[in-house]
């Protein structure tokens, strides 16, 4: 009787211990804003490192066939977490979305005015009368506007081309003077690859609001706050992890696959270090109220919502 009763017990606590184990494993699917690279650093090493698994949670990293697609499929419910842009998430909130901030994963702009070091722009100023391309009418468009306003260069007074993502290789090949929406940590680099050296006009430095590059949104009706708190330690682990050991965590992050062990990124890793999000979580409210007046300024925008419809606070 007694043996019988103990093997009872035994099965019980397995049992127990099987469920919870499946309990923990909160399975999540992850979509990027475009193919893998050091700008998900966090991710990566969150997953290789076995960090999400001690949270108890299983991710799925989709890139995306179409860099529009997944903050429409997180709004559709066909994801849990998408990864975006403040500047876009504005625009998304005010198209309808059902979508909401709730950390961030690179914390400074990365897009940048970029020129040719030995090009006509010395200064601001010099873009008057000069060609400056683009890939992504309206927003990139508003950026320029603002920098333009604080050089006292008349919008009217420059020529837009849109250079269809061909951002750098419009710049070498003189097809225009500048661009709009080169990556400082990426485009820059690329053209020293090539033997061509650029220089940064630093859009926040220049008439922009500070805004947070990439973000991470869920569908606002769907919040798991257990799930994504558990997300979010996870990511917050990592990035220390990569802020304290920059060579080893690139070793990682480069092993991933064999496409990512190439020169633009890793000089591209080291570039982006200093600007992943140390606290994932925390949300600065000014910075999305000051966003949102600035493209209400710029009449992308009709009226001027709170913080509060765009991003949260997870904690």
């Amino acid at each position: 009787m007694i043996k019988r009763l103990n093997n009872i017990i035994i099965i019980l606590i397995v049992s127990l211990i099987s469920s919870n184990n499946v309990f923990a494993n909160d399975k999540i699917t992850l979509l990027l804003d475009w193919f893998i690279n050091p700008d998900h650093g966090p991710i990566i090493i969150a997953n290789e490192k076995g960090i999400f698994k001690e949270e108890g949670l299983e991710i799925e990293i989709i890139p995306p066939a179409n860099p529009a697609d997944p903050p429409k499929l997180v709004a559709a419910g066909k994801a849990d977490i998408a990864i975006s842009y403040q500047p876009q998430l504005h625009m998304q909130i005010h198209e309808g979305l059902p979508v909401t901030r709730i950390g961030t994963l690179v914390a400074t702009p990365l897009n940048c005015l970029l020129v040719l070091e030995d090009g006509p722009i010395k200064n601001l100023s010099d873009l008057k009368g000069k060609k400056i391309g683009y890939s992504i009418s309206g927003m990139e468009q508003a950026l320029l506007s603002a920098i333009l306003k604080k050089a006292k260069v008349n919008k009217n007074d420059v020529e837009y081309i849109n250079v269809n993502w061909s951002l750098s290789p419009s710049l070498m090949s003189k097809q225009v003077d500048a661009v709009i929406g080169a990556y400082r940590n990426f485009e820059l680099n690329q053209m020293k690859i090539e033997g061509v050296k650029g220089r940064c006009f630093y859009i926040e430095e220049e008439g922009v609001p500070p805004y947070d590059e990439l973000i991470f949104i869920v569908n606002n009706k769907n919040i798991d706050k257990e799930m994504l708190t558990k997300f979010l330690d996870s990511i917050e682990k990592a990035t220390q992890y990569i802020i304290n050991h920059p060579t080893e965590s690139w070793k990682i992050f480069s092993n991933y696959s064999k496409e990512l062990n190439n020169d633009l990124n890793k000089m591209a890793w080291y570039d982006t270090i200093p600007r992943f999000a140390l606290r994932p979580a925390a949300l600065d409210k000014r910075r999305y109220d000051r966003f949102e007046n600035f493209l209400y300024e710029e009449g992308l925008i009709k009226e001027i919502f709170s913080f509060d419809k765009m991003a949260i606070e997870i904690y």
